[in-house]
């Protein structure tokens, strides 16, 4: 099935592919993707903030973020410079906590808009380039930390990598960090299960998923949730469902939590990222290379930090 980009027409179609009938429940919605902005270098990290009814989003090489309002439709500046930030999410609070790959560091907004500094050095040792990150019941922050941002002068500023490992962190609420994983090659987006027992872990080179226990704070297992053999997978979210959306490099991917790849949602761009939003989170938000994209579906995203039980 071909469903159309919206104006401005400029870009291919999407097409919708459903490998599964398991797929065809959550893609009943618009039989079109709106393109919202098409105007960034390298866009990433998208969040729906409710209170502001607004995305936010990370153009990197532009070292800003970007603000698309969902009442007028309107793109702002959020905040420039910005630290090269990539991955964006929101507390138990519904602050925005933002990994800033150039300043090599994870921060939170505060309300009055200044930033937190939450994580920098790890033993005196400064982080590589935090890339992604989640938030857990307990008011623990998980993120990775591959060195994307300090291999030039592109996405961050170019500069020696002083942990040799590519980790996957913990910061506790009393802000205690830890390494919880530390065997991957580059760890990227990452997002825990309904129940917050299981953490999915892209490692975007490997070409795969691993899902991994969460067990009094530590990650146990790590075997393969999903592999990618036709490029690599980048940022990830879980549906209501428990079904893992990927973002890779010819699309949006759909995999049931049995790990079946059960539908995509084809791109004419690389995809980087993607978040559900909307007053019913059942709107997926899409940043794929220059755009962002939206398409309305009858499926609702997870609960976020701020809304779970």
């Amino acid at each position: 099935m071909t469903i159309m980009l919206t104006d401005p027409p400029t870009r291919s179609r999407a097409e919708l592919v459903t490998l599964d009938e398991r797929f065809a429940v959550v893609a009943r919605g618009d039989e079109y993707v709106e393109r919202l902005y098409d105007g960034g270098r390298w866009l990433e990290g998208p969040v729906y903030v409710p209170a502001w009814r607004s995305l936010v989003f990370s153009d990197i090489p532009n070292d800003r973020m970007l603000r698309w309002d969902e009442l007028s439709g309107a793109v702002s500046v959020f905040r420039q410079p910005a630290g090269y930030t990539n991955g964006n999410t929101l507390d138990a609070q519904g602050r925005l906590i933002s990994c800033e790959q150039g300043n090599r560091r994870v921060t939170r907004t505060e309300a009055d808009g200044s930033l937190t500094v939450l994580a920098s050095h790890l033993d005196g040792l400064k982080l590589n380039s935090p890339n992604d990150v989640v938030v857990r019941r307990d008011g623990s922050i998980w993120f990775t930390d591959p060195p994307y941002g300090i291999t030039s002068n592109y996405e961050g500023h170019a500069a020696e990598q002083e942990i040799a490992t590519c980790n996957v962190y913990r910061l506790s609420a009393d802000g205690e960090l830890t390494v919880v994983a530390d065997d991957f090659a580059r760890p990227n987006g990452l997002a825990f299960s309904l129940d917050e027992s299981q953490l999915y872990v892209v490692d975007t080179p490997a070409r795969h998923i691993r899902r991994f226990e969460v067990k009094d704070g530590r990650l146990v297992g790590g075997e393969v949730f999903a592999p990618y053999q036709a490029g690599m997978f980048d940022g990830i979210r879980l549906d209501a469902g428990g079904r893992v959306w990927a973002a890779t490099h010819e699309g949006v991917h759909c995999f049931d939590p049995d790990g079946t790849l059960i539908g995509k949602l084809l791109f004419p761009d690389i995809v980087s990222n993607l978040c559900f939003g909307g007053p019913k989170r059942n709107r997926l938000f899409i940043t794929a290379t220059t755009s962002v994209y939206s398409w309305l579906i009858t499926t609702d995203g997870a609960a976020p930090p701020y809304d779970r039980g």
